[in-house]
Protein backbone atom coordinates (compact mmCIF):
# COMPACT_ATOMS: atom_id res chain seq x y z
CA UNK A 1 0.00 0.00 0.00
CA UNK A 2 1.23 3.49 -0.88
CA UNK A 3 1.69 6.00 1.94
CA UNK A 4 -0.29 9.21 1.52
CA UNK A 5 0.86 12.22 3.46
CA UNK A 6 -0.90 15.51 4.11
CA UNK A 7 0.37 17.11 0.88
CA UNK A 8 -0.63 14.13 -1.26
CA UNK A 9 -4.09 14.23 0.29
CA UNK A 10 -4.41 17.97 -0.50
CA UNK A 11 -3.29 17.32 -4.08
CA UNK A 12 -5.88 14.56 -4.46
CA UNK A 13 -8.63 16.73 -2.98
CA UNK A 14 -7.86 19.59 -5.36
CA UNK A 15 -7.55 17.35 -8.43
CA UNK A 16 -10.90 15.74 -7.63
CA UNK A 17 -12.49 19.18 -7.60
CA UNK A 18 -10.86 20.24 -10.87
CA UNK A 19 -8.84 17.76 -12.89
CA UNK A 20 -7.92 20.36 -15.49
CA UNK A 21 -6.18 22.67 -13.02
CA UNK A 22 -2.67 23.65 -14.11
CA UNK A 23 0.30 22.37 -12.14
CA UNK A 24 1.16 25.96 -11.24
CA UNK A 25 -2.32 26.57 -9.78
CA UNK A 26 -2.29 23.21 -8.00
CA UNK A 27 1.12 23.87 -6.48
CA UNK A 28 -0.07 27.24 -5.20
CA UNK A 29 -3.23 25.74 -3.66
CA UNK A 30 -1.36 23.00 -1.79
CA UNK A 31 1.63 25.08 -0.76
CA UNK A 32 4.36 23.56 -2.91
CA UNK A 33 6.60 24.82 -5.67
CA UNK A 34 5.65 23.55 -9.16
CA UNK A 35 8.42 20.93 -9.60
CA UNK A 36 7.79 18.96 -6.38
CA UNK A 37 4.05 19.22 -6.99
CA UNK A 38 4.45 17.78 -10.49
CA UNK A 39 6.63 14.95 -9.13
CA UNK A 40 4.03 14.08 -6.51
CA UNK A 41 1.23 14.00 -9.08
CA UNK A 42 3.34 11.74 -11.31
CA UNK A 43 4.03 9.40 -8.35
CA UNK A 44 0.29 9.29 -7.55
CA UNK A 45 -0.42 8.39 -11.18
CA UNK A 46 2.32 5.74 -11.34
CA UNK A 47 1.13 4.16 -8.08
CA UNK A 48 -2.39 3.82 -9.51
CA UNK A 49 -4.00 6.11 -6.93
CA UNK A 50 -4.84 8.54 -9.72
CA UNK A 51 -6.61 6.21 -12.09
CA UNK A 52 -7.47 8.63 -14.89
CA UNK A 53 -8.55 12.19 -15.56
CA UNK A 54 -11.93 12.85 -17.16
CA UNK A 55 -14.20 15.71 -18.17
CA UNK A 56 -17.67 15.58 -16.62
CA UNK A 57 -20.52 16.50 -18.94
CA UNK A 58 -23.98 17.80 -18.05
CA UNK A 59 -26.42 15.07 -19.19
CA UNK A 60 -29.43 17.39 -19.28
CA UNK A 61 -27.66 19.81 -21.64
CA UNK A 62 -27.14 16.82 -23.94
CA UNK A 63 -30.82 15.79 -23.72
CA UNK A 64 -30.15 12.76 -21.51
CA UNK A 65 -32.84 13.29 -18.92
CA UNK A 66 -33.88 9.86 -17.67
CA UNK A 67 -31.82 7.82 -15.22
CA UNK A 68 -33.01 4.30 -14.51
CA UNK A 69 -31.77 2.14 -11.66
CA UNK A 70 -32.27 -1.46 -12.74
CA UNK A 71 -32.02 -4.63 -10.70
CA UNK A 72 -31.20 -7.61 -12.89
CA UNK A 73 -31.61 -11.27 -11.93
CA UNK A 74 -29.72 -14.05 -13.68
CA UNK A 75 -30.79 -17.63 -14.29
CA UNK A 76 -27.52 -19.25 -13.22
CA UNK A 77 -24.79 -18.12 -10.88
CA UNK A 78 -21.86 -19.36 -12.92
CA UNK A 79 -18.66 -17.49 -13.77
CA UNK A 80 -19.22 -17.81 -17.53
CA UNK A 81 -22.80 -16.49 -17.28
CA UNK A 82 -21.71 -13.49 -15.20
CA UNK A 83 -18.67 -12.82 -17.40
CA UNK A 84 -20.81 -12.80 -20.56
CA UNK A 85 -23.35 -10.44 -18.97
CA UNK A 86 -20.65 -8.04 -17.74
CA UNK A 87 -18.77 -8.00 -21.04
CA UNK A 88 -22.00 -7.34 -22.94
CA UNK A 89 -22.91 -4.43 -20.66
CA UNK A 90 -19.48 -2.86 -21.18
CA UNK A 91 -20.46 -2.33 -24.80
CA UNK A 92 -23.59 -0.35 -23.93
CA UNK A 93 -22.76 3.35 -23.52
CA UNK A 94 -26.08 3.96 -21.73
CA UNK A 95 -24.82 1.92 -18.77
CA UNK A 96 -23.19 4.40 -16.40
CA UNK A 97 -22.52 1.94 -13.57
CA UNK A 98 -22.90 -1.77 -12.89
CA UNK A 99 -22.39 -3.59 -9.60
CA UNK A 100 -22.65 -7.25 -8.67
CA UNK A 101 -24.69 -7.18 -5.47
CA UNK A 102 -25.84 -9.36 -2.63
CA UNK A 103 -28.64 -9.07 -0.10
CA UNK A 104 -31.34 -8.46 -2.71
CA UNK A 105 -33.35 -10.69 -5.01
CA UNK A 106 -31.28 -9.31 -7.88
CA UNK A 107 -27.73 -10.18 -8.90
CA UNK A 108 -26.80 -6.85 -10.52
CA UNK A 109 -27.63 -3.22 -9.96
CA UNK A 110 -27.11 -1.04 -13.02
CA UNK A 111 -27.58 2.66 -13.67
CA UNK A 112 -28.66 3.63 -17.16
CA UNK A 113 -28.82 7.12 -18.69
CA UNK A 114 -31.12 7.69 -21.68
CA UNK A 115 -33.10 10.51 -23.29
CA UNK A 116 -36.59 9.47 -22.24
CA UNK A 117 -38.97 6.53 -21.70
CA UNK A 118 -38.76 5.60 -25.37
CA UNK A 119 -34.98 5.37 -25.02
CA UNK A 120 -35.40 3.30 -21.89
CA UNK A 121 -37.84 0.94 -23.59
CA UNK A 122 -35.46 0.51 -26.54
CA UNK A 123 -32.60 -0.27 -24.13
CA UNK A 124 -34.66 -2.65 -22.02
CA UNK A 125 -36.36 -4.61 -24.80
CA UNK A 126 -33.74 -4.29 -27.50
CA UNK A 127 -30.63 -4.90 -25.44
CA UNK A 128 -30.86 -5.78 -21.76
CA UNK A 129 -33.47 -8.53 -21.83
CA UNK A 130 -31.79 -10.12 -24.86
CA UNK A 131 -28.61 -10.90 -22.93
CA UNK A 132 -28.48 -14.67 -22.30
CA UNK A 133 -29.28 -15.50 -18.69
CA UNK A 134 -31.31 -12.40 -17.80
CA UNK A 135 -34.47 -13.69 -16.14
CA UNK A 136 -35.76 -10.70 -14.22
CA UNK A 137 -35.60 -6.93 -14.39
CA UNK A 138 -36.96 -4.45 -11.88
CA UNK A 139 -36.61 -0.77 -12.74
CA UNK A 140 -36.83 2.42 -10.73
CA UNK A 141 -36.49 5.92 -12.13
CA UNK A 142 -34.62 8.83 -10.60
CA UNK A 143 -36.91 11.80 -10.00
CA UNK A 144 -34.18 14.08 -8.70
CA UNK A 145 -30.57 13.53 -7.66
CA UNK A 146 -29.99 14.87 -4.18
CA UNK A 147 -26.28 14.05 -4.01
CA UNK A 148 -24.25 13.38 -7.15
CA UNK A 149 -20.59 13.28 -6.18
CA UNK A 150 -17.61 12.30 -8.24
CA UNK A 151 -15.08 12.89 -5.44
CA UNK A 152 -14.28 9.93 -3.23
CA UNK A 153 -13.89 10.57 0.50
CA UNK A 154 -10.34 11.03 1.77
CA UNK A 155 -11.20 11.83 5.38
CA UNK A 156 -9.91 8.44 6.56
CA UNK A 157 -6.38 9.36 5.40
CA UNK A 158 -4.32 10.96 8.14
Amino acid sequence: MVTIDRLDRRILEELQKNGSISNLELAELVGLSPSPCSRRVKQLEESGIINRTVTLLNPEKLNLKLTAIIQVSMDRHTPDRFENFEQTLEGYPEVMACSLITGQAADYLIEVLVQDMDGYQAFLLGRLTRIPGVTGVHSSFVLRKIIDRTEIPLTHLK
